[in-house]
């Protein structure tokens, strides 16, 4: 009779060898434990560099304790980068170092649209400093440690990797964050405010939100708009953006509307109020028209038209593309600087 059951070849290995094999399946080789080590020493490389500039950030309002989170040191000098939310928009914040000294810190300037804060460190101070990197470089799957004080717990260290990039997130005030970085490196209540690190030992993002219910999905603000709002925030103590002086909101833009407009979007963002003697209503732009593009550049939706409405376009004509009872329609606005959150 035939035998037509399966032969499986060991390529002639010697069974001392075969016994080895199936050992390392389940023990793991050498190999293995080499490269668990070279992780370990990476992620315990970072944390020598950079524990010593994470703070913790405790808040009191009314003499009473508000809450606390984590921050950055970026400058010898005492300047930390925390989130808006954690800083809360007070004058004084207490700052405890890994080492355990106490510092009075005041509040430079508070970006609740990107969720940002920066305090400085009062008495005179040669402390620690972290670095700013470049976002921009990061890779999906590199691996990032996050150095923080969650639930209280200080000075606790997570790592993961990166998990996403390019991500948009809703700030308290309304507004998108664009650019924010997704990695599941553990983030509980605490760790607000305080570094994303890459391998290199460079802040890569400041940790700031976590979605309740689900697990590794955490998000930082990326070092790029952080290098940017903290610049701003020196500078002029709030980030510089411009208005126009409008309500809005998104309206969608008939397909017969499109092809007799010569508009090649399906929406655009409509204005449902203006304000008296502000750069739209001076211009002559009305309620109901539709604002479908900005300097050339389209808007479909109200993110767009605040992405566009940056610092560079305060008091500089720009040119407005409209849609009005159909008909394309093109006006020259100047915006304004936009005062507060």
């Amino acid at each position: 009779m035939l035998d037509t059951s399966p032969t499986f070849v060991l390529d002639e290995e010697p069974a001392s060898q075969v016994s080895q094999s199936l050992a390392s399946l389940s023990l793991g080789t050498p190999d293995d434990a080499q490269l668990l080590d070279a992780y370990s020493n990476t992620v315990i490389g970072v944390v020598d560099r950079v524990g010593q500039a994470v703070v913790k950030l405790d808040i009191r309002k009314g003499g009473k304790p508000a809450g606390s989170g984590s921050g950055v040191i970026l400058s010898p000098d005492g300047l930390v980068l925390t989130n808006s939310h954690v800083a809360q928009g007070t004058p004084r914040v207490s700052v405890q170092t890994q080492d355990g000294h106490h510092f009075d810190a005041r509040l430079i300037g508070d970006d609740p649209d990107t969720d940002l804060a920066l305090v400085h460190i009062e008495q005179p101070v040669n402390l620690t400093a972290a670095k700013l990197g470049n976002s921009s470089l990061l890779r999906r799957g590199q691996v990032a440690v996050a150095i923080g004080n969650p639930l209280g717990f200080e000075a606790t260290v997570t790592s993961g990797v990166i998990s996403a990039l390019g991500r948009s997130l809703r700030s308290k005030s309304g507004r998108l964050i664009d650019d924010v970085i997704q990695t599941d490196a553990a983030l509980n209540p605490g760790n607000s405010g305080g570094p994303l690190v890459s391998t290199l030992g460079e802040v890569i993002g400041i940790n700031t939100a976590v979605i309740m219910g689900a697990q590794g999905i955490c998000f930082a603000v990326a070092s790029n708009t952080a290098s940017f709002v903290m610049g701003q925030l020196i500078r002029h103590g709030h980030v510089r953006r411009a208005s126009i002086g409008i309500a809005a909101q998104q309206a969608m833009i008939a397909r017969r509307v499109q092809l007799s407009a010569g508009v090649d979007q399906p929406a655009g963002v409509m204005i449902s109020a203006s304000e008296i003697g502000q750069p739209a209503e001076s211009a002559g732009l009305l309620m109901g028209d539709i604002i479908v593009a900005l300097d050339g550049q389209k808007v479909s939706a109200v993110d767009d038209l605040i992405r566009l409405l940056n610092e560079e376009r305060i008091g500089r004509s720009t040119r407005f593309d409209v849609l009005r009872n159909g008909k394309s329609r093109a006006f020259q606005v100047t915006p304004k600087e936009r005062r507060g959150s």
